[in-house]
Formats: structure tokens, C-alpha cells, sequence
């Protein structure tokens, strides 16, 4: 297919990019941590691409918060017609603007992008060098880029190679270390998808949102889809969805305090911190100088007069 076929040349030349960049800077080529930061830099330049979704998003959870009241009063006056209450719902989201998916479209769209590479791994793990109908995934296929295949296939960290699976463990060179890897590497995916998803409906999310409870049942589903599959991927793609978790969780974190959605329990502990702030800016004591003590001490005594005294006193002395 054309259009994935694209993506993995995308994927693949930013794989190849990062590992020159990586190289220069006097890592070995042929190990696996310079493959593997070359994937940490790929999740780098895709989440920086979806800071624009990003920003929808938080949009578009603000306008579903704002709408709350009007869902309520729809759901309420067409309780008995599911139908009517749809078309009334979707008539509300065009006039305010607000389109419910576009809080899933970072997740969506990053969804190509992680099988693009989890096709650039397999297509490494199947590298034969003595096999003349082999074609290297990606750019790994162009001329100036042909040698690359074998190093990314060697690569390895903690004696595992990047394109093993927990299901293919009998055919690395150590089947043991490769399932122990891959073991942690499923619980450190399922374990940040988890709290990324909780940090969300905690924090961020007003008790009375009908969404809330649609979210509650997504927050165990996906953990639970990401461990079950995740026997299924390689360690490079682990290793890409477990950056990809850190740098939500630390997006929604700086979001959910500085910007959070109001009516939410994070938007009152912003509100608390401000009116914290204010009160000791208020309580805070007056700085006093010692401006006039300095001055009354440089200032010159003052001229003391001579008393007048009388004619027979002067006589007495």
C-alpha cells in the first residue's frame, strides 16, 4: 500500500538520521543503544508534529466541558428518542464548534507511525544477507543506506536484539534475557498508558461529565490490549510506545497544572495556589529602611544660641 509505504521510508530515514547524528557525536554505530536512542528521537520529532492535535485536543475537552449543561437538557427532553437526542447532539457540536474525536486524534494518528515501524523491525529481523530476493525495509533499501541493515539487525541491548519478541524469544541468540526484557518492557508500556489515562480522569476531568464513565471503563481496557498484545512486539516498538507514554504523561502534567479545565479538581487546586500566592504576597510584612535613621545621623547638629544673661549676673561671674 502506497500510503505505508510512505511512512515507513519517513520512519526509517529519521531512524537513519538520528543514527548519524548519534554516531557523530562518538556513540558506536553497531550498538544497540545508538539504535535505540535513534527511536527515542523518532518519538521526539513525531510528538513535536502533533503539538497542533495536541492543542485541539485540549480544546476540544474544554468545549465538551463547556456544553455539559445543553448535553444534559438534550439527553433529558429526548430521553425516549435516541434518535432525535443524536441529531440534537450533533447539532449542538457544530454550532459550538466542538468535535469529541479530536481528543483521541493524537493517539489515532501516532497509530500509522507505530506500524510503520513495527514493519521496519520485522522487515530487519528478516534480513538475510545470502537471500537475493530479501528487500530491506524503508530507506534501508537505497544504495547510500544499504549497509545500515546489518548493523540494526546485530544491534543489541542488554544481549537482545530490537527486533525480538517475547513469542520469538527461541530464535534470538538469548532466548532468556529476551522474554525477561521484553516482560518489562510490556509492564513499563501498560503500566504509563495506565496512568497517563488516570492522571486525565483524576485531575482533569469535572465529576458530573457523562464522558467520565466511558473513560473509566477505556483506562483498564487499553492497559489490559497493550499487555496482551505486547508479547506480539518487538523491543523497538516497546521501546517507542514507553518514550511515547513519558512525554504524555509529562504534556498532560505541565496542561493539567497550568492550564487546567475549569469545574475540575485541578482547576481548584490551581485556584488555591493562586489565592495562596496572594495571600502571602498580602500577609507578607512591609521592608522598612533605614533611610531616616541615616539621615537624622548625617544631618549637622543644629547652631545652639548663646543664653542672654543680665547685667548682675554677668557680675556674679
Amino acid at each position: 500500500m502506497f500510503i505505508f509505504d510512505w511512512l515507513k521510508d519517513g520512519v526509517s530515514w529519521i531512524l537513519v538520521q538520528f543514527h548519524t547524528l548519534f554516531t557523530f557525536l562518538g556513540l558506536d554505530p553497531d550498538s544497540g543503544w545508538t539504535w535505540t536512542f535513534s527511536i527515542v528521537g523518532l518519538v521526539v520529532v513525531i510528538r513535536i508534529l502533533l503539538i497542533p492535535l495536541f492543542v485541539k485536543q485540549i480544546k476540544a475537552q474544554r468545549n465538551m466541558q463547556l456544553i455539559q449543561p445543553q448535553m444534559k437538557e438534550i439527553q433529558k427532553k429526548y430521553a425516549g428518542d435516541k434518535e432525535r437526542q443524536s441529531q440534537e447532539m450533533m447539532k449542538l457540536y457544530r454550532e459550538t464548534g466542538t468535535n469529541p474525536l479530536s481528543s483521541c486524534l493524537p493517539i489515532i494518528l501516532q497509530a500509522p507511525i507505530f506500524f510503520a515501524l513495527f514493519q521496519v523491525l520485522q522487515g530487519v529481523a528478516m534480513y538475510r544477507p545470502d537471500d537475493p530476493e530479501y528487500t530491506a525495509p524503508g530507506v534501508f533499501a537505497w544504495d547510500q543506506y544499504a549497509g545500515l541493515v546489518a548493523s540494526m539487525h546485530d544491534a543489541q541491548i542488554f544481549g537482545v536484539p530490537l527486533y525480538a519478541t517475547f513469542m520469538d524469544a527461541d530464535e534470538t541468540p538469548n532466548a532468556t534475557a529476551t522474554r525477561i526484557l521484553a516482560i518489562i518492557m510490556i509492564a513499563l508500556m501498560t503500566a504509563t498508558t495506565f496512568i497517563t489515562q488516570r492522571q486525565l480522569i483524576v485531575k482533569n476531568s469535572a465529576p458530573d461529565n457523562p464522558m467520565v464513565k466511558q473513560q473509566k471503563i477505556l483506562l483498564y481496557v487499553f492497559p489490559v490490549i497493550f499487555a496482551v498484545s505486547g508479547i506480539n512486539f518487538p523491543i523497538g516498538v516497546l521501546t517507542y510506545w514507553f518514550t511515547t507514554n513519558l512525554w504524555s504523561m509529562g504534556q498532560q502534567f505541565w496542561v493539567i497544572r497550568n492550564n487546567p479545565q475549569p469545574g475540575t479538581p485541578a482547576f481548584e487546586a490551581k485556584e488555591a495556589r493562586r489565592k495562596a500566592k496572594e495571600k502571602a504576597k498580602v500577609s507578607a510584612p512591609p521592608e522598612f529602611t533605614d533611610t531616616a535613621s541615616e539621615t537624622e545621623e548625617k544631618a549637622e547638629p543644629a547652631r545652639q544660641q548663646p543664653k542672654r544673661t543680665t547685667r548682675s549676673q554677668r557680675k556674679k561671674k
